[in-house]
C-alpha cells in the first residue's frame, strides 16, 4: 500500500472506510530527505490531524504535503474527524505502515496519550503541530495564543476606549488548550479596562454554524452588547452576520487567524477591526521542516514559535491576497 499517490481520494469517504484506508500520500519524492522507509529509500511521514472540518485545518494540510514534496518525502495522511478514539487507531495504522516519523496535531493533548505511548515503542519520532501534547513528543510547532488573544484584547480595548461596555466572548472548544489561551491572553489584555465588562458565551467548536445560532440567542440576552470577540474569525463572522441582520452595525467584532474574509472585512473599515495572523499553510511547511530536520538527527527546539501579528485598519489592506488565509509577510 506504500507509495500509491490517493491525494483527493478522501473526498465523500466514510468513516469506516477511512478507519481502514485512512492514509494518503504525497508524490513519492526522492533521496533528500533521508529515511529508508519509502520503497525508494525517501523520507516517510505519517500525518495524522484532528480533523478537516474548519478551513485552517484543511490549509494546515496543504502547507505539510507541499513541504513534504519539497523536501522529496511521501505522506501518508489520516483525518481523525474530531474523535481522539479515531485518531489512537490513525496513530496505530500509520505506525504499521512503517513511517519514519509522526507528525500529530492532535484532537486531545491527553487522550492521545496511548498513540504517543505506540509510536515511542515502536522508536517512531513524533512532533506536534498546533496543539502540544504534555509529553512524549520530540518537538512542537505551533503560535502562541496567548499572545494573539492578546494583541487583540489590547486593539479592542483602545477602540472601546474609557467607555468601555458588554464584551461578548464566544468561545473554541471546551477543555482545548487554544481556547483557554486566546482567553487568558484577551481577558490579560482589558482587565486594566474596568468600563469593560466581558460576557462569557457559550462554545461554539470553531464552526461558524454554531456561532450564528450561539449569537441569536446572546444579541437578545445582552442587548448593550458593544463588542463581540471570538476564538477564531469563522465564529467572529458567524457573529457578524446576526449582527448585521440586527441592525447592529455599531458593535464591534475580532477575531483570531486571519481568515481572508476577515481581513477583507477589516479593510472596508466596518465594524470588524481586529485580528492576529496564524498562517497555516505556513505552520504546516514549518511542520514539516521540523520533521526532516528530526529524521536527519538534527538538534531542533522543543518548542518552535510559528509566529504571529496584529491585523487591523492600520495594515489589513498589506494582508488582502486571494488565499483562504492571510500569509505571514514576515
Amino acid at each position: 500500500m506504500r507509495g500509491i499517490p490517493l491525494l483527493g481520494a478522501l473526498a465523500g469517504v466514510s468513516a469506516a472506510a477511512l478507519l481502514s484506508a485512512c492514509s494518503v500520500s504525497t508524490t513519492p519524492g526522492g533521496d533528500a530527505a533521508g529515511g529508508d522507509s519509502g520503497s525508494d529509500g525517501s523520507l516517510v511521514i505519517g500525518f495524522s490531524q484532528a480533523t478537516q472540518q474548519s478551513p485552517f485545518y484543511v490549509q494546515l494540510r496543504e502547507g505539510a504535503e507541499a513541504a513534504a514534496g519539497d523536501a522529496g518525502a511521501e505522506l501518508y495522511f489520516a483525518d481523525a474527524g474530531g474523535d481522539v478514539t479515531q485518531q489512537n487507531n490513525d496513530i496505530q495504522d500509520l505506525i504499521t505502515r512503517q513511517v519514519d516519523v509522526l507528525l500529530v496535531n492532535p484532537v486531545d493533548p491527553e487522550g492521545i496519550a496511548p498513540g504517543i505511548a505506540a509510536a515511542e515503542a515502536a522508536g517512531v519520532p513524533v512532533v506536534t503541530v498546533d496543539r502540544p501534547v504534555p509529553e512524549g513528543a520530540t518537538a512542537h510547532v505551533g503560535r502562541d495564543n496567548e499572545a494573539m488573544g492578546e494583541l487583540v484584547g489590547e486593539r479592542l480595548a483602545e477602540e472601546l476606549g474609557s467607555e468601555g461596555g458588554t464584551v461578548i466572548e464566544i468561545q473554541g472548544d471546551a477543555g482545548g488548550a487554544v481556547a483557554r489561551d486566546r482567553s487568558a491572553g484577551f481577558h490579560r489584555a482589558v482587565e486594566g479596562n474596568d468600563a469593560i465588562e466581558i460576557v462569557e458565551g457559550p462554545y461554539a467548536n470553531y464552526i461558524r454554524s454554531e456561532a450564528v445560532t450561539a449569537m441569536q440567542d446572546l444579541i437578545q440576552t445582552n442587548p448593550d452588547v458593544v463588542a463581540v470577540y471570538a476564538h477564531n474569525d469563522d465564529m467572529a463572522l458567524g457573529a457578524l452576520q446576526v449582527l448585521r441582520e440586527n441592525g447592529r452595525d455599531d458593535v464591534l467584532v475580532a477575531g483570531v487567524d486571519g481568515l481572508m474574509e476577515a481581513v477583507e472585512a477589516i479593510a472596508d473599515d466596518g465594524p470588524y477591526v481586529a485580528t492576529a495572523l496564524n498562517d497555516p499553510i505556513a505552520l504546516g511547511e514549518q511542520a514539516v521542516q521540523t520533521v526532516v530536520a528530526v529524521d536527519a538527527g538534527e538538534e531542533v527546539e522543543p518548542v518552535i514559535d510559528a509566529g504571529t501579528a496584529l491585523v487591523d485598519t492600520a495594515n489589513a489592506a498589506d494582508y488582502v491576497g486571494d488565499g483562504v488565509f492571510a500569509r505571514d509577510q514576515g
